[in-house]
């Protein structure tokens, strides 16, 4: 009796784990950074940095960030590899702009926040695109490099030493 009820609180808490991971998934932070932003300039705007119409810029900046973090997406997909932050590697990506940056989903969605603070043009809504690099910086990009370099050893520290984190 004891051992099934600890087998079921084992499958409750896998579950939960599932649950939280799902909201940490990089594109469910990036939308609600984005509602975050809109909040934040509506309800304490702070200051204009901004004016427009120099604020419509960002519009570029969203527009370029979407269809790069839209690109490798898309190339993931097509190399039928694992695209999950928290899954297991499916295969080493060097292709597209992976030859340039280890990480162009991640740019390219913090590009399009930064950008849509643009937009915005106040400074409260600057703190999405902060909280979404240091997510990106201190939490996924990590837990990605400790297991592509578990799972593709030297093959993946050379890459690492040939192409930088972000630019």
């Amino acid at each position: 009796m004891f051992f099934s009820r600890l087998k079921i609180l084992r499958q409750l808490n896998r579950r939960k784990v599932s649950s939280m991971k799902k909201l940490l998934l990089p594109p469910f932070v990036w939308f609600a950074s984005a509602m975050t932003m809109i909040l934040l300039h509506l309800t304490i705007p702070i200051d204009t940095w901004l004016p427009q119409p120099y604020s419509f810029l960002g519009s570029g900046a969203i527009v370029i960030g979407l269809g790069i973090a839209s690109w490798h997406s898309r190339l993931f997909r097509r190399l039928s590899t694992n695209i999950d932050t928290f899954g297991t590697p499916g295969q080493l990506t060097t292709e597209g702009l992976f030859s340039r940056t280890r990480n162009p989903m991640y740019l390219g969605l913090l590009t399009a926040l930064v950008g849509f603070a643009c937009v915005l043009g106040t400074i409260s809504p600057l703190v999405g695109p902060a909280v979404f690099f240091v997510l990106a910086q201190y939490v996924y990009i990590p837990f990605e490099e400790r297991a592509m370099s578990l799972k593709f050893g030297d093959k993946y520290v050379a890459y690492q030493r040939s192409v930088s984190r972000w630019l």
